[in-house]
């Protein structure tokens, strides 16, 4: 059963839903806020896994309690348009521990990068030292952040 061609139902959706706000629910806990039993609501989450609609379990942390406070917007257009540079680019980008998220976009620029740092030093020196060192990188723009007003992971 192929990803693109699986609809959730109400009840699969609920349970999206609850995971989204706190995925260390118990089994049995999330079957009682869906009023179903355990065993289908653990195999319909299995289903969900193994379908890839859950792509993963994680921690969302406070970026600025773990010395992550500056965030980055940063807008890179590519000096040529081919999959050789695009795929060098989105490579060696991706391995980038400061870079939290890579999005391929249209319009002036080819890329949006979301750029985690301690503050503007250490940003500067990420730039400057790696980031532009990036074979292909033809015009930046880089957008500070100056407050997150909403943050979230929930798409549901």
């Amino acid at each position: 059963m192929a990803t693109e061609h699986y609809l959730p139902d109400e009840k699969d959706l609920s349970i999206l839903r609850i995971l989204q706000k706190d995925a260390k629910l118990s089994i049995r806990d999330i079957a009682n806020r869906i009023n179903l039993s355990p065993t289908p609501t653990h195999e319909r989450i299995r289903r969900m896994e193994k379908l890839g609609i859950i792509k993963e379990y994680t921690a969302v942390l406070d970026r600025r309690k773990v010395d992550k406070g500056m965030m980055v917007i940063c807008m890179i257009a590519l000096n040529a348009h081919n999959k050789k540079t695009a795929g060098r680019f989105i490579e060696e980008v991706s391995r980038l521990r400061e870079v939290v998220e890579l999005h391929n976009i249209s319009g002036d620029f080819d890329f949006m990068l979301k750029i985690l740092a301690p503050n503007m030093d250490a940003f500067h020196e990420f730039f400057v030292n790696t980031l532009s060192e990036i074979e292909g990188i033809g015009q930046t723009k880089s957008i500070f952040v100056m407050n997150s007003i909403k943050e979230s992971a929930q798409i549901l």
